[in-house]
């Protein structure tokens, strides 16, 4: 292999992946313009974000309600909601609301009006409820509030806002229609994906990490799989479920020391062998 060999980036690869993934001139300019887009999303980005090793002793109520006044202002404000308003939202938690679970606890789908909190415009929502008995707990639940309440990007999903009673942690986000990539690609008695389906999903997750490993603070999302990757109707990807990502290296350094975290099957052999 030529030492001339050019180094793969995610900016390359995003870049394969555009390519690829248009049909025509007009598509190709439509990718021009939504590059420009999250430039600006990105620039809007470049603030003092509060990590979460900010956050001391971030258990305690009077941390929460510090974090609530810090996040609950400006363009990307959070909202704080009653245990009863969720329960509301979601039919008391009914089993037929259930979209689905996963390592933190069970997701239900819900709906919010004007009469149930005002101010907010009326929409359906996914809520996500603590497993109390799971193997995730607070950290998990202050580490989603801590990233997706202050990173906002086309191929993030949104959250909406949290509820703190008691031992109940709950989050509250945007409500994707396609649900997970990895029930898209694995149920039954369904039509295959197209490829050009397949490469949008692709490049929308390429962007979102980029995204994040670009950042002024950068991110660590690490656990990257089809399950997080969310879709919306028009098969729009967005990564969710920021519980295990860690504030990456600035300035000078060059890497962070932590444990070894992810989903078995998923993270790179390489780094499992560092442990």
């Amino acid at each position: 292999m030529s030492n001339n060999t050019k180094k793969i980036t995610w900016k390359s690869m995003i870049l394969i992946l555009s390519c690829g993934n248009c049909k025509s001139s007009s598509e190709c300019n439509l990718e021009e313009e939504e590059e420009e887009s999250e430039k600006k999303v990105l620039k809007q980005g470049s603030f003092q974000r509060l990590c979460l090793s900010d956050v001391s002793n971030s258990s305690s109520s009077q941390a929460i309600e510090d974090l609530s006044v810090s996040l609950g202002a400006g363009s990307n404000k959070l909202y704080t909601f009653t245990l009863e308003e969720l329960r509301e939202a979601t039919n008391n938690f009914t089993w037929s609301n259930m979209l689905g679970e996963g390592g933190f606890g069970p997701v239900y789908k819900g709906f919010f009006d004007d009469k149930l909190r005002h101010g907010l415009k009326p929409q359906t929502v996914a809520v996500k409820r603590l497993d109390l008995d799971g193997l995730q707990g607070h950290r998990e639940w202050l580490a989603e509030i801590i990233f997706l309440g202050q990173l906002r990007h086309p191929h993030l999903v949104k959250l909406i806002g949290y509820c703190y009673e008691d031992e109940n942690r709950l989050l509250v986000y945007e409500y994707m229609p396609r649900g997970s990539l990895e029930n898209q690609l694995f149920r039954r008695y369904s039509a295959a994906m197209p490829w050009s389906t397949r490469m949008k999903i692709a490049l929308g997750a390429a962007k979102g990490l980029a995204f994040l490993h670009g950042a002024d603070k950068p991110v660590i999302y690490r656990d990257f799989k089809a399950s997080n990757i969310l879709l919306d109707s028009d098969f729009t990807a967005k990564l969710s479920d920021f519980g295990l990502a860690k504030d990456g290296p600035e300035g000078e350094d060059t890497h962070v020391t932590t444990r070894i975290m992810g989903t078995q099957g998923y993270a790179a052999p390489e780094y499992i062998m560092t442990d």
